[in-house]
């Protein structure tokens, strides 16, 4: 996936979600994500983190009226995910009913793909494109 100019991923995108934990267990079951921290209070999840097995995360919580900066509205996230295996993370995505907006397809930049819609309106796109290495 990666070389030695090419760093490992490392950035934590962020969403709030209306239901957390049901996203939670859609990110599991559809991708292949990892809860590896959950925080809350009953409905609540304050912070969780759900690994990505090939490197790197997201982190979310639940959708409240808490003055943070990080109230982002739930829906409106969107990301790319670096995978080897996206052929595989496609057929999963499906079976879990993922809404398919992009089908599995080949760019002129070399990656192979899809994106796809969340239950809470999220935007994820999987490929094994794995950005540019540093410049030197």
């Amino acid at each position: 996936m990666s070389d030695a100019k090419t760093p490992p991923p490392n950035v934590w995108p962020t969403l709030r979600a209306t239901d957390a934990r049901a996203l939670m267990t859609f990110l599991a079951d559809a991708f292949g994500f990892v809860e590896s921290a959950a925080y809350g209070e009953g409905d609540v999840i304050h912070h969780a983190e759900m690994l990505w097995p090939e490197g790197g995360g997201i982190m979310l919580g639940s959708d409240r009226q808490d003055g943070s900066i990080w109230a982002l509205r739930p829906g409106t996230f969107g990301a790319y995910v670096v995978t080897a295996d996206p052929d595989g993370i496609y057929e999963r995505a499906k079976r879990a009913g993922a809404e398919i907006l992009q089908e599995l397809n080949e760019t002129d930049y070399g990656s192979r793909g899809f994106s796809v819609r969340d239950p809470e309106g999220n935007l994820w796109s999987f490929g094994t494109y794995p950005g540019e290495p540093l410049p030197s």
